[in-house]
Formats: structure tokens, sequence, C-alpha cells
């Protein structure tokens, strides 16, 4: 069924991006989790729009409302509900009939036979991002206590890489305001967006992520490996264009006994020499860090006019779009990029553990 995601839990993700509110509802979680209310709020805000010169001027608070599921500062284990009023919509800014290129108007449009909510992307809005969020970081939190740390980084944006970096370093920088290692790569990328942004133009990037503490074993081969379930959610956030796992596309020009993650044992354990394979292997995890990289595109929302077309008069048609869109989506889709992995582990954690 469309819009379900999760074998052990079920995610449901539902409003527009103009609508009165967004939200989401999560079935199969455990009764009797003690959440860090505070805890969620940080990480809504690290997403919120409206904070930071890099992002959209939309101003949303994105406090949210747990309208069911949780009671006396538990989870009650029936459906937990949380909205997310929306605030700041400019609905003016958006014309319904003529498409903007890079978005989703035109496959929308057929797909809804019209009728979809068109206002500032409608359900298709990277807006949706933050009942993601929302999920991911109770997510987050059920997984930290079990030994699980989730995070990730800024590797980079407009062509400026990062500095290398560890899996603990990706989840040490994870919670800063912008997520780097190399604070003089930080500041060139910061240019290069706001330099996009005076022209009315727009960057993409890539985002690293990485989980501690995940053990061997979980996930299966084929069409419920690790790999694919994470693949899967990573590509449910706009703007996602490639997910690589380790050294991705790196390992196609290697020779196998180079590409190879070697072993040996030391202290009574299995050690790894390397972790090109970014933690697994026939899609199971094999007990190293998990390690991958998503490709983020521009912004398509851009100053600049386009060639496209009205499909009420079905003529090809100059336009330039208004709107208020990030110059770069790639630091907020940080943390989207977290509460996705978070929430691909926990469903995997509860098939292991939780019967």
């Amino acid at each position: 069924m469309g819009g379900i995601w999760g074998s052990r839990i079920k995610i449901a993700v539902f409003g527009e991006s103009h609508g009165a509110a967004i939200g989401v509802t999560l079935s199969g979680l455990p009764p009797g989790i003690t959440l860090d209310i505070e805890g969620i709020e940080r990480e809504m805000a690290r997403r919120a729009p409206g904070r930071s010169p890099l992002s959209t001027p939309r101003a949303e608070s994105d406090k949210f409302e747990i309208v069911s599921g949780f009671f006396e500062g538990k989870t009650t284990g029936t459906p937990l509900c949380a909205i997310i009023r929306n605030g700041d919509a400019r609905s003016a800014d958006y014309q319904r009939h003529v498409f903007r290129p890079g978005h989703a108007d035109l496959p929308v449009y057929y797909k809804y036979n019209g009728f979809a909510d068109h206002r500032g992307g409608g359900h298709s809005s990277g807006r949706l991002t933050a009942p993601l969020v929302f999920a991911g970081a109770i997510a987050k939190q059920i997984l930290a206590r079990r030994g699980i740390r989730i995070g990730a980084r800024i590797s980079g944006i407009a062509g400026i890489d990062d500095a290398n970096a560890t899996p603990e370093q990706v989840i040490e920088v994870s919670g800063d305001a912008f997520p780097v290692i190399d604070k003089t790569a930080a500041a060139r990328m910061t240019e290069a967006v706001l330099e996009a942004k005076e022209r009315g133009d727009s960057v993409g990037g890539v985002i690293e992520c990485a989980a501690l503490g995940v053990p061997a074993g979980w996930g299966d081969p084929f069409f419920d490996s690790l790999e694919s379930v994470i693949s899967g959610m990573m590509f449910s956030i706009p703007a996602v264009k490639g997910v690589e796992f380790g050294d991705g596309f790196k390992l196609a020009g290697m020779t196998g006994s180079a590409s190879n993650d070697q072993m040996r044992v030391e202290d009574g354990a299995v050690r790894f020499l390397s972790n090109r394979s970014g933690g697994i292997n026939g899609g199971i995890s094999n007990g190293q860090p998990l390690v991958f990289r998503v490709a983020v595109r521009a912004t398509p929302t851009v100053g600049a006019e386009q060639t496209t077309v009205d499909i009420s008069k079905m003529e090809t048609v100059a336009a330039a779009f208004g709107g208020r869109h990030d110059p770069c989506i790639v630091p907020r889709a940080v943390p989207a990029a977290e509460a996705g992995l978070a929430l691909c582990l926990l469903d995997f954690y509860l098939g292991e553990y939780v019967k």
C-alpha cells in the first residue's frame, strides 16, 4: 500500500506543505518506552527552516503535538500519532498548471489526475521530512539505549569536499549546525551556497551517514537486504538521487584482492583490516560500522527563467518561479538522513530481538 513503510513497525506520513498540518503515525512501537521530549525537540530544530541564511526564509517552528499512543510519559503500544502545524505558508507563489522543472509537479499531476494540492509541492514537498525526523528521533532514542549510535555529516557541497572522516568522527560532528570535519572546507562551502543564493541559483552536495554498534547478522539476502531497505528509505527523502555504501562506485574500478575487506582473529574475535563494503556483505551486517553516502541534488526552484509547459493550454512557456526555497538543501537533509537510517535499524532490531 502506498504511503506506508516498514515491516515490524509501520510508518505513515501525511499532510501537504501548505495544508493545515503535516504528521506521522507509527504503529508497532513496543509499550512502556520513555521518550525524551526535549531530545525530540532538538532533532526537530536541526531540520527546521528559517534559522540560517543557508536555508529557506519560511519560518516554521516545527512544534509537534503527540495526539495518541503516548500516556504518562511512555509509549502505550498503540499507534503513536503526532501532528505539526503549518504556520508560514505563502501559497500565491505557486501556479497549478505551470510545472516547475526538476520538481514532482508533472508526475504528481498525472498520478492524481490533477487533483493534488500543488502548493509548495503538496505531499511531495521536502516539508514532509519534518514528521520523518520526529519518527527518527524516537527510533534513535530506542537504539541508543541498546548501544547503537547514529550520525551524519556534510561530505561535500558544490564540489567542495570535507576531509576524510572515521565513523566516530561523523557521529561526533553530526549535531553541529554545519556538520563538517574541516572548518576551512566549511567556510568555502558556505561561501558557495551564499554565492548561488545571490545569483538566484542553488547547489547540491553529499551526505555521509554512519552507525556504530550494529551487530552482525541484521538483514536478509536479496529483497530484504540491509542495503535495500536503507536505500529505499533514503530515496524517500526528496532531492536524494544516489546512494553508495562503503567505497561505493570506486569498487567498480578495483580488483577483487584490493576491494575485499580481509579478516583476522584478534583477542578471540574476528577483526577486519578495512571497511570498503560499508559494514554489509551479502545484504547482512558484518559487525563493522555502517557507512554510506547519499547524493542530494540542487534545489530545483531557481530565480532564472526556464522553459516548461502550461498543461491547461498544452503550450510550451517560459516562466520564472517564486517561492521561498533553500539555496542548498544539504544541511537540513542531514537530520532527515539520520532519521531514515534510525528507522531502518529500529525495524531490523524489532525483528531480531523483540518478539
